[in-house]
């Protein structure tokens, strides 16, 4: 056994504050309904802590929280209240909140994930990461979807996996595909944590730019917390 499956997290929203989960399905794409919406610019790009091609950087959306009502998104506003994502003032609400028109739209044949479907990270490469950077490192500043609890590992462990398909419970089975590249949204302030300036030099300087890994389903499956991790061939 490689680890334990430590924490769940899904991100209704894109770039938004997600959820953390007991149990949760994945399917082909990824988490069940993870970054299925986003927040939208009037051309069509998807609000990010980036500009790209496909994505415009939004400052505020890691103000924002996001959690599920059944598959209805619900966003909670740093006023307290919330707006649900089929209520039709969730476009005002939030464009209020940005500071120029945008929308809440869910996906439509352009993917919301930046590079792949499923985003893990070990303890061990969090360890190693607070190490250089002489502080500890906060796992929800990597906005990863599985968080792994790798005692018996050091260093960025999950490095050394590309390639490779790692069963995580008795069903699902993922296979690593590349390393994930952080951005500046490491560095940013939420409404739990302090900026960290200087967190994605440290990144940048420890382990080339990247912290955890990118996946694929192999096969969908059932995950729990809780749950061993195994890497297999």
């Amino acid at each position: 056994m490689t680890g334990t499956l430590t924490e769940v997290r899904r991100y209704p929203v894109k770039s938004v504050e997600g959820e953390v989960l007991e149990r949760c399905d994945v399917t082909e794409r990824g988490l069940d309904m993870d970054r299925w919406w986003s927040v939208r610019d009037p051309d069509g790009r998807f609000g990010s802590g980036k500009s790209s091609r496909r994505f415009r950087r939004m400052d505020g959306l890691r103000d924002l929280v996001a959690w599920y009502d059944g598959d209805v998104p619900v966003i909670g506003l740093p006023d307290g209240t919330d707006v649900r994502g089929d209520d039709p003032a969730v476009h005002e609400a939030l464009s209020t909140h940005v500071g120029r028109p945008v929308r809440l739209e869910p996906e439509d044949g352009v993917s919301h994930f930046d590079d792949g479907p499923v985003h893990l990270v070990t303890t061990a490469s969090l360890a190693a990461l607070a190490r250089a950077h002489r502080a500890d490192v906060d796992a929800r500043r990597m906005r990863c979807n599985l968080l792994v609890d790798t005692p018996d590992l050091e260093g960025f462990a999950e490095d050394g996996w590309l390639g490779r398909e790692v069963r995580v419970g008795p069903e699902a089975v993922l296979r690593v595909v590349m390393p994930m590249p952080r951005c500046v949204m490491v560095n940013a302030s939420t409404r739990d944590l302090d900026a960290d300036p200087d967190l994605l030099k440290t990144i940048t300087r420890a382990n080339d730019g990247s912290i955890g890994v990118l996946a694929e389903v192999v096969h969908p499956g059932a995950i729990t917390l809780g749950d061993p991790v195994v890497l297999q061939s």
